[in-house]
């Protein structure tokens, strides 16, 4: 149990609890970072040329969108992630190929209402071609939602990396993730509470954490939301 020398106590193999949950966070981290940026360059450009180009362009790729958010992320992420195998870098890489949807939809409403503005226009008159407004002009001008909302999303993508870790997709042992701690634990609980307690409150602080920051971020770049 936690005592002065094991501050989050021990494992049943004798592994010092603490150690493993500061490991854990780095690891959290680089997962959480990876997913959002994946998720984040694919739906970002998915959204931008359909919100650009519209017509059969736009109905093409908002249909791709739509079957994707027809299925439950966390399900979809769980089949990707089995098809890739197990393992910490297929996990990033499922999760991102089913985060990027809501990036996608909410580049493509931005940038709907920026394809028309006066400076678009100017670009188009001096003879800028379509790639050059639309990535030098008019996405820059979408960049403040899109930050908002990836600091937002970071904490559900650590939360649901999580979740694969804990069903034994995730990281493999020895290596200390999270959900797999958890898992670990449960055949310990509640006896040996400590177990899986320690690495599930790591995860609701890193969660609301950056959900705080997220709501932060987004008063910071938008002051007329308040």
């Amino acid at each position: 149990a936690p005592d002065d020398t094991f501050y989050f106590g021990t494992d049943n193999v004798g592994r010092d609890i603490y150690s493993r949950v500061l490991l854990g966070t780095g690891l959290a981290l680089q997962v959480g970072f990876v997913i959002i940026f994946l998720a984040s360059v694919i739906g970002v450009t998915i959204g931008a040329l359909a919100g650009y180009f519209g017509g059969w362009v736009d109905d093409l790729l908002m249909r791709m969108t739509d079957i994707f958010l027809t299925v439950p992320a966390l399900v979809l992420a769980i089949a990707v992630t089995a098809a890739l195998g197990k393992g910490i870098l297929n996990v990033m890489i499922g999760i991102a190929l089913v985060w990027w949807p809501g990036f996608a939809r909410l580049t493509r409403s931005l940038v709907i209402g920026l394809r028309e503005e006066v400076f678009a226009e100017a670009a188009r008159s001096i003879g800028a071609g379509h790639m050059r407004i639309l990535f030098r002009h008019i996405l820059p001008n979408t960049l403040s939602p899109i930050i908002v909302k990836m600091s937002t999303d970071f904490g559900f993508a650590v939360l649901t990396a999580a979740a694969l870790g804990f069903i034994g997709l995730g990281a493999q042992p020895p290596t200390p993730e999270w959900g797999a701690m958890i898992n670990e634990g449960r055949d310990y609980f509640p006896d040996d509470w400590w177990v899986s307690t320690f690495p599930g409150m790591a995860i609701f602080v890193m969660v609301f954490s950056w959900n705080l920051l997220g709501d932060g971020v987004r008063d910071l770049l938008d002051p007329r939301g308040k």
